[in-house]
């Protein structure tokens, strides 16, 4: 059986459309310097308010990604 070791990271992301919009923003762009991303979790959401409407999403995310051998 193959060993999994993970190293675990905080991202926090930022959408005006949504959670969903605002974890694949931070997930999509820490992929294109971290790679073997293979989990995440969503740790805190929080938004911003302007005018009574919501007017920002962000989240904080734990992303675990396999340490590749050397």
């Amino acid at each position: 059986m193959e060993e999994h070791v993970y190293r675990v990271i905080e991202l926090a992301g930022a959408s005006e459309k949504g959670i969903e919009d605002a974890v694949q923003k931070a997930i999509s762009r820490a992929g294109r310097t971290l790679h073997e991303l293979r989990w995440f979790e969503v740790v805190e959401t929080r938004g911003k308010i302007e005018g009574g409407k919501v007017a920002n999403w962000q989240v904080v995310l734990k992303v675990g990604f396999t340490i590749e051998d050397t």
